[in-house]
């Protein structure tokens, strides 16, 4: 697929995305490229951000590519099952958090993304995951791809792909999500 039959949805985490950060730079640059808005980016309930992602999906006229980054994924693989599964082309998967984890309850109170759902999301998918990421092992990130049916990609040291770890352009992210969508193909109607 081409980006100009897609409508790419960004699934931003906690904070949303910066116009500094390689979401944002994504949002600017790609004219199909819209944010899934939340009403709360610093403090993520799972049944709003779900609902936001049906919704954004549920409107859009052409087929979507979601772009996930962090509890935006948590986000997606919770929304799942809810999504039009003929509107979704793919998922790219970008630095999964593990909210699984005690001391993310104490930081960030009753969140609601825990457990984390085991289920294949149903849609072609990939999560690329950070060697060095101090929100998740990447043992536990290659174990969800897995159960998700999605491609797993080890893309080195990389923190968790944010502008705090240096990820403003990402060239080699866009790259990768250049030869995701060039394996897509539009969604069965």
């Amino acid at each position: 697929m081409k980006i100009s039959e897609t409508e790419l949805l960004i699934v931003p985490g906690l904070g949303n995305a910066s116009d500094d950060d390689w979401q944002g730079r994504w949002l600017a640059r790609m004219p199909t490229a819209r944010r899934v808005e939340q009403a709360d980016w610093h403090k993520p309930q799972r049944e709003a951000w779900v609902d936001a992602l049906v919704a954004a999906v549920a409107g859009a006229k052409k087929p979507v590519v979601l772009i996930a980054h962090s509890v935006g994924i948590l986000t997606l693989v919770h929304a799942a099952p809810l999504l039009d599964r003929h509107k979704v082309a793919g998922v790219f998967m970008v630095g999964v958090p593990d909210w699984e984890r005690p001391e993310i309850a104490e930081e960030h109170g009753d969140h609601g993304f825990d457990p984390v759902p085991l289920q294949p999301l149903g849609f072609p998918a990939v999560l690329l995951a950070s060697s060095n990421d101090p929100n998740c092992d990447v043992e536990r990130a290659e174990a969800w791809a897995k159960a998700w049916g999605a491609s797993f990609v080890v893309a080195g040291d990389m923190g968790h792909f944010n502008a705090a770890s240096g990820h403003g352009p990402w060239p080699e992210g866009m790259m990768a999500f250049a030869n995701f969508l060039s394996t897509l193909t539009p969604p069965a109607a």
